[in-house]
């Protein structure tokens, strides 16, 4: 199914520029346009929920990943001598 919106004259031209030099239809640049912004505010929300955590949850968090990281290089240290 197909819709039909209203946007100005100049701001359809600049749309169907940048699908063109994508080589994409209009469709699928407004699509990627929307992806694009659905994942901005995931980042967005994201960021602001870490930035609202307790100071002990984020030292957590960053033990934890040393942990795991150390694990990863002892675990990539030992596939480099077989």
């Amino acid at each position: 199914m197909t819709t039909t919106i209203k946007v100005s004259d100049e701001l359809r031209d600049r749309l169907k520029k940048q699908a063109s030099r994508d080589g994409v239809t209009l469709g699928a640049h407004l699509a990627r346009l929307a992806d694009a912004e659905d994942r901005r505010r995931r980042l967005r929300d994201l960021a602001e929920a870490i930035a609202a955590s307790a100071p002990e949850v984020l030292a957590a968090h960053a033990a934890e990943t040393a942990h795991w990281e150390r694990a990863e290089l002892i675990d990539g240290a030992d596939e480099w001598r077989a």
